[in-house]
C-alpha cells in the first residue's frame, strides 16, 4: 500500500473534509443537567414501603404521623 501513489483530492473530497472539520470544531457538547436543589418546606410525594409495626408505631399518635416519620428521617439524616 505504501507503494501506491496517493490519488489526487477532488473538490468533493476537500469539501467533505472541510465540512467535517468545521462540524467537529463547532459542535457543542451537551451541558450536564444541573442537579436540583431541595427547597426547604417543599414536599414531594413518594411511595415508601416500611414494616407494618413501624407504621403502626407512628400512627399510634394520631394525625400527623407522616410529619413524625419525616422528623425521624431528618434526624437520622443528620439534618
Amino acid at each position: 500500500m505504501a507503494d501506491q501513489p496517493r490519488r489526487p483530492r477532488t473538490l468533493n473530497d476537500a469539501r467533505s473534509e472541510a465540512e467535517a472539520a468545521f462540524k467537529r470544531a463547532t459542535t457543542k457538547v451537551a451541558d450536564a443537567v444541573p442537579k436540583t436543589v431541595a427547597v426547604p418546606g417543599v414536599r414531594e410525594q413518594v411511595t415508601l414501603r416500611i414494616d407494618q409495626d413501624v407504621l403502626e408505631y407512628f400512627q399510634e399518635g394520631g394525625p400527623g404521623w407522616q410529619d413524625r416519620i419525616n422528623a425521624a428521617l431528618r434526624k437520622a439524616a443528620g439534618k
